[in-house]
């Protein structure tokens, strides 16, 4: 089995673009939050943040704080059978721990870490779902608070800190590629 790199850490923190430097590297895209967006589709309402808020809350409730990890476990297993692949948006600790037990040695958590107020530039500028940073803000307590979000973080195998520019993002994000890779 391929190695899985689950991406952690907060809005705006640079996780998708961390993940494109391991897709540039082959890994294989998986949105682990593509459900929220499959969901909104079905029932036709408008992406937004409190759209999305409303849906995530929804599916937790519906199959527990764990429920995109064991939504999404079969696809999972059928990627990495196949390719390496880098899952975008871990959130919850109960996701952590599923994920943790269910692929073992073939799971590895990344944190990317920014601080709040660079994330909430970041977010203000962000052309795809722009948030102002009183929404970015809310986010931050109710992914913490009630969808567990700071657990994968503060218990990841390894840290990425993204406060600099890109070319030293994708230096850190190479060592650590380089890494996974010589295992």
């Amino acid at each position: 089995m391929n190695k899985i790199v689950f991406i952690a850490g907060l809005c705006g923190a640079g996780k998708s673009v961390v993940s494109s430097y391991f897709v540039k590297a082959g890994f294989h895209y998986f949105h682990i939050g593509s459900l929220t967006m499959r969901v909104l589709k079905e029932r036709k309402l408008e992406v937004n943040e409190a759209n999305e808020r409303l849906i995530r809350e929804a599916i937790r409730q519906e199959h527990g704080m764990a429920a995109y990890a064991k939504l999404n476990l079969d696809l999972l297993h059928e990627l990495s059978a196949k390719y390496p692949v880098v899952a975008d948006g871990l959130y919850s600790f109960s996701e952590y721990l599923v994920l943790k037990e269910h692929f073992k040695q073939q799971c590895l958590v990344l944190a990317i870490y920014a601080p709040p107020e660079l994330r909430y530039q970041r977010l203000e500028k962000r052309i795809e779902r722009p948030l102002n940073t009183e929404t970015a803000i809310s986010r931050d307590h109710a992914e913490i608070t009630k969808l567990e979000k700071g657990g994968p973080i503060a218990m990841a195998d390894a840290t990425i800190l993204n406060d600099g520019s890109f070319e030293y993002l994708e230096k850190q994000c190479l060592e650590v590629i380089r890494v996974i890779k010589s295992k």
